[in-house]
């Protein structure tokens, strides 16, 4: 195994996830005034962090708006708004008030194991970036939680012009970092989108996108395959897989 020199992180539904709130579509009825399940809620909420799918028909023009959203904050805005609506919110102020929440930086909340996982790295001196397909400056979640100084490189697709699976936004990452590819690590929940750095050499470690609560130890235990174990006295236990066949080693 290459000794990794850097770590690559998704962000949404790898680092953070944006949670669902109830207070958010507390007022949300359909047609006839029947309010909307939780479930339906859920779904709503599942549908606005998409990272490719949307679960609704959409013409040609705002098909490749919501393909290409991430490069640009109102494309994304327009894109959003629009599967919302087609997924049953029922005005447009109910749509931009969630999509307000969707871009808030603040509202997303991160896996219980983010902050040990990025100081973990720090430990043994490995670079960290954060590799996103994302419209909006995510960096005041890390900073609010004094997380920014873990992180040496923010790329974010809608500043660099890049989005995943392109794999030229990770050669950007790397490129910053000074790392070549096959010493790196990539960690995200896509395989189709952050596994495409695959192609670069790097390792690409799978975690599932899980609701917080239900997902503690995934990145850590990531980490700990790949040689970053935990380096405080004592912590002898080995790493296991967040999921079995969560791994994907080069090529894979």
């Amino acid at each position: 195994m290459v000794a990794i020199e850097a770590v690559l992180f998704d962000f949404s539904g790898t680092l953070f996830r944006l949670e669902y709130d109830e207070s958010w579509s507390a007022d949300f009825t359909r047609p006839g005034g029947r309010p909307f399940e939780v479930r339906e809620k859920v779904e709503i909420v599942r549908r606005m962090t998409a990272s490719v799918e949307h679960s609704v028909a959409l013409d040609a023009q705002m098909q490749y708006t919501w393909e290409n959203r991430d490069l640009d904050p109102e494309w994304h805005r327009m894109a959003t708004v629009e599967v919302l609506r087609r997924s049953g919110v029922p005005t447009d102020e109910q749509a931009e008030r969630l999509y307000a929440r969707l871009v808030d930086p603040l509202q997303w909340t991160p896996y219980p194991d983010t902050g040990a996982a990025l100081k973990r790295c720090g430990e043994h001196g490995i670079p960290v970036a954060v590799v996103s397909n994302v419209p909006f400056d995510i960096r005041p979640s890390f900073a609010a939680r004094a997380w920014d100084r873990l992180v040496c490189e923010f790329t974010l697709s809608y500043e660099v012009g890049l989005k995943k699976p392109d794999p030229q936004i990770f050669r950007s990452a790397l490129d910053t970092l000074g790392v070549r590819a096959e010493a790196a690590l990539m960690i995200g929940d896509s395989v189709a989108v952050d596994g495409a750095v695959t192609a670069l050499g790097c390792s690409f470690a799978r975690v599932d996108a899980l609701p917080t609560v239900e997902r503690q130890d995934a990145l850590l235990n990531a980490l700990g395959r790949y040689g970053l174990a935990d380096t405080r006295p004592g912590s002898s236990k080995p790493a296991r897989d967040a999921r079995p066949g969560g791994i994907v080693g080069p090529g894979g």
